[in-house]
């Protein structure tokens, strides 16, 4: 069979990052899927005798890992596959360099309004947008080129002298209630416990289809190489090992 291109690649989550079993778990598609590599391995065990080459080759260990390289970087993938987690629909973001400008006259403060009626979480650095120059943070009575900032109102203070200057502020902010958000908690579970999933692989050409199904894959690694002049293309890393039925898988062809 000659096969072209990377396919379709569609992972179910079967277990939670504590070992809980996962009911009607939605499948994840990864998208602009780049390339995949599937790798099926063995030890083999030499018998020697007083010559150079084995007189006997048994079987030892095997294992199945792949790799996946998708250009569409999933919340979805990351929340369930990699860490287990289930969505909340909250928001937890940053504002960078969000323009303002500091009063002509007293109170020389600037109070910042987050997205969606957000709430004001840090402060993050503020700029000054004439010359690009980070201005310093201090607790109180902030002299030229300086501010201070009240987390709990998102006030910020700014001196006399810098009246009427733009500035750039960058701050955290959050949203209790969101439904176009969704946030995964990264939680410092106990060792032991793996999220899990069944992984399917599909690729079609020229009328002749090979499907190949994984029925328990371990994420072993996901990196997010950003890059300055780039697209993101997320590497997924992953084991397969055998499920509770001591059955690993198929590959069809058709």
């Amino acid at each position: 069979m000659i096969l072209f291109g990377a396919g379709k690649l569609i992972a179910v989550p079967t277990f939670d990052a504590l070992g809980a079993p996962i009911a009607n778990a939605a499948p994840i598609v990864v998208g602009i899927l780049q390339d995949v590599s599937v790798d099926i391995s063995f030890e083999g065990k030499q018998l020697y005798g007083e010559r150079q080459f084995p007189v006997a080759i048994g079987r030892g260990k095997g294992k199945i890992s792949w790799k996946a390289k998708s250009g569409d970087f999933s919340g979805g993938l990351l929340g369930a596959l990699v860490l287990g987690a289930t969505a909340a629909k909250l928001r937890k973001a940053a504002v960078i360099d969000a323009a303002e400008v500091v009063p002509a006259t007293g109170p020389y403060t600037v109070s910042i309004d987050p997205p969606s009626t957000g709430v004001f979480v840090s402060d993050l650095g503020v700029m000054n947008g004439l010359t690009g120059a980070p201005m310093k943070r201090v607790g109180a009575s902030p002299a030229i080129g300086e501010y201070s900032v009240v987390p709990a109102t998102g006030i910020y203070t700014f001196a006399s002298q810098d009246a009427a200057i733009p500035v750039l502020v960058s701050y955290e902010y959050s949203i209790v209630d969101d439904a176009t958000s969704s946030l995964y908690t990264l939680s410092n579970n106990l060792m032991g416990y793996t999220p899990a999933f069944a992984a399917l692989f599909y690729n079609h050409y020229q009328g002749k289809t090979n499907v190949m199904k994984l029925n328990n894959n371990v994420v072993g690694k996901l990196s997010l190489p950003f890059k300055n002049d780039d697209f993101t293309m997320s590497d997924i890393d992953a084991d397969a090992s055998a499920d509770a039925s001591n059955q690993v898988g198929y590959i069809c062809q058709y």
